[in-house]
């Protein structure tokens, strides 16, 4: 995808031919949007993920779940070592990036009241893995939150602390992701946890305010709404997850639906984050075929599951062009 980039929209006059197109493109180079998905959204093995990539024609993953020849399905911060070097080769063979990786660290699965120690071995595990790929972004949460808790406890928040200066002191960028975690329990608390953990950036997904309560609100907790919590967080956000859902108050769950047909406010939301200049990734979630949360949804039908996947991110890239086009100003090239 090719903007005119900050330039143009003030009014500048690009060279005349022969040099014009050069010149369009040495002002748009850091005006890219990354595309880039989940990998276990588009198949179990790593094999299908990166065919399902390649065929949206891109160069960018977010691992999370994976399959390697030889060995089970796990996380690819738990994979053992000669499955993740297998990944490796397979990874550079492909010519594909690893953006960010989609970890369990602090994630829905665990609670306060769960050791820590485990944690410490994921952060452990992680680190090498993220610096020999060259992969500056860790999605991570901060525990599931107790079914009547609407505070964060002062041991979430120096776990996330200890977790997230572990990642800075190698380098590396942790983000937040809002979901079903203390941190997700709404825009505040979100900002609450960001202000006692600092050098913590934001991963923002699109759909999951649909199905989480805002707990800074009065019993009954209503549904977040994904623009409220987009408008207060979105100068912490770093990386995007792209889901859609509708709330379907009759089974108290969402359905999820293709990009910009939910109640996700995508087209909103990317709107905003690329008239603000967000130059950071968009990464697929679709989440229509397989919950990676519900341990009800499965899936064996690889092809169902890689088709999606693929139409999920061309609807995106027609979201984004349209976007693009309609906010880009005529540009004037001299004679």
């Amino acid at each position: 995808m090719l903007r005119t980039g900050k330039y143009a929209r003030r009014g500048w006059t690009l060279p005349a031919a022969p040099h014009r197109w050069q010149a369009l493109l040495i002002l748009c180079r850091n005006d890219f949007m990354i595309f880039t998905g989940i990998g276990d959204e588009a198949a179990d093995s790593l094999d299908g993920q990166l065919g399902a990539i390649k065929e949206l024609g891109w160069n960018y993953i977010e691992m999370r779940g994976v399959e390697v020849p030889g060995f089970a399905k796990g996380n690819f911060h738990d994979i053992p070592d000669a499955a993740f070097d297998l990944a490796v080769r397979k990874l550079e063979t492909g010519n594909t990036a690893v953006y960010c990786f989609g970890s369990t660290i602090l994630n829905w699965s665990k609670t306060v009241n769960d050791p820590f120690d485990p944690t410490l071995d994921e952060v452990k595990r992680a680190i090498p893995r993220m610096q020999r790929l060259r992969t500056k972004y860790v999605r991570i949460m901060s525990l599931k939150p107790g079914d009547e808790d609407f505070r964060i406890p002062a041991e979430v928040f120096r776990r996330v602390k200890d977790v997230t200066n572990r990642f800075l002191d190698a380098g590396l960028q942790p983000v937040h992701e809002n979901c079903m975690n203390y941190g997700g329990m709404s825009w505040k608390h979100g900002l609450e946890l960001l202000d006692k953990c600092p050098g913590l950036k934001w991963v923002f997904d699109t759909a999951n305010p649909i199905f989480n309560p805002d707990r800074s609100k009065s019993k009954p907790w209503p549904r977040q709404d994904a623009w409220e919590f987009w408008e207060h967080i979105r100068d912490h956000v770093v990386h995007i997850h792209i889901k859609d859902a509708t709330w379907n108050a009759t089974k108290k769950d969402a359905d999820y639906n293709w990009p910009g047909e939910g109640q996700g406010q995508v087209l909103d939301i990317l709107t905003d984050a690329m008239a603000r200049g967000y130059t950071g990734a968009v990464s697929l979630e679709p989440h229509m075929v397989v919950v990676f949360h519900d341990a009800q949804s499965k899936t064996t039908d690889q092809d169902t599951l890689r088709k999606n996947f693929v139409e999920y991110g061309r609807r995106l890239e027609r979201i984004v062009a349209e976007i693009d086009q309609s906010s880009r100003p005529t540009v004037k090239f001299s004679a």
